[in-house]
């Protein structure tokens, strides 16, 4: 069972006239593969997943599955679901395409009990038989998955081993990594890459790696050999870039910036996600401005 780790990217999901823009995702996808990132990571948060249909989503899962085969890069779909029923379906679904690994957001909105968050991805995982990645956003969700219920699954389900934390908190990083050398913990949040990586972390799921993948995989493959001193000169390269990306909601402003620079032909949102502010527009093109964003 491959486990999920190194340089992933969090996939924005390209619209055109209101539509998912295929032909665009192919090509960001095939950029990503060719510029070194491990894993691609379809229709999580930064690829509005909550403003797909479920065909929609589907359909994402299997073109990034189709392009990533021709290479080394893995498939982490995006398979989560307030209704354990659907991402069961969703988890199944990206199972018999091929994906490696799914991704579940912890259920958003109903604010399941601890108790909850373990039967429901209980029975997720033990629908499928590839791994499945907990994803703790409790800024998003409203629900936060303690480290004593990571515990449990870990011990008790064969294919958890991995939380993609965007908690924001390097206290909860140390106490995963705390609970059991078999969890893999990956950063979700751009800002504290570094931190998470320095503090025994297997990886990135990254924003930022959807407009620069060369130097997340950098920063990545440094921290991950133990050149802990490169990889923080990385990061602080970075650092302007990773905070300039959550001005407003994600995937806002990275979808403004990989247009700003070429990489998509098409601003467009679903609703309720709208354009950055003017101003915010201005300054997403002067950050954009202090890096080289290869093609």
């Amino acid at each position: 069972m491959i486990r999920p780790t190194g340089s992933m990217t969090a996939l924005i999901t390209p619209f055109k006239n209101g539509e998912v823009d295929e032909v665009q995702y192919s090509k960001l996808i095939e950029r990503q593969i060719r510029l070194g990132i491990d894993w691609i990571v379809p229709v999580g948060t930064t690829g509005e997943s909550a403003t797909l249909s479920h065909d929609e989503h589907k359909r994402c899962i299997e073109i990034a599955v189709e392009v990533a085969k021709k290479s080394n890069t893995k498939v982490l779909a995006g398979a989560g679901s307030n209704s354990t029923r659907e991402a069961v379906e969703l988890a199944q679904f990206a199972q018999q395409v091929g994906a490696d690994a799914v991704l579940t957001v912890s259920p958003y909105y109903n604010k399941p009990t601890q108790e909850g968050l373990y039967q429901h991805y209980k029975q997720i995982a033990e629908s499928i038989d590839i791994p499945l990645m907990l994803y703790n956003v409790p800024s998003r969700t409203g629900v936060d998955i303690l480290p004593s219920t990571v515990e449990r699954l870990v011990k008790s389900v064969k294919n958890i081993f991995s939380i993609k934390e965007a908690t924001g908190s390097i206290e909860r990083v140390v106490a995963l990594s705390n609970i059991s050398p078999e969890v893999d913990i990956i950063s979700g949040d751009d800002a504290i890459n570094g931190a998470i990586l320095n503090s025994g972390g297997k990886g990135v799921i990254s924003v930022t790696a959807n407009l620069l993948p060369n130097r997340i995989s950098e920063l990545v493959k440094f921290a991950l050999s133990g050149n802990f001193e490169e990889a923080n000169r990385v990061n602080r390269e970075l650092y302007e870039i990773n905070k300039v990306l959550f001005i407003e909601s994600n995937p806002i402003p990275i979808k403004a910036m990989m247009f700003l620079a070429g990489l998509i032909d098409t601003l467009e949102y679903r609703l309720p996600l709208t354009p950055p502010s003017s101003e915010n527009m201005k300054r997403l093109e002067k950050v954009l401005e202090k890096y080289e964003v290869m093609r």
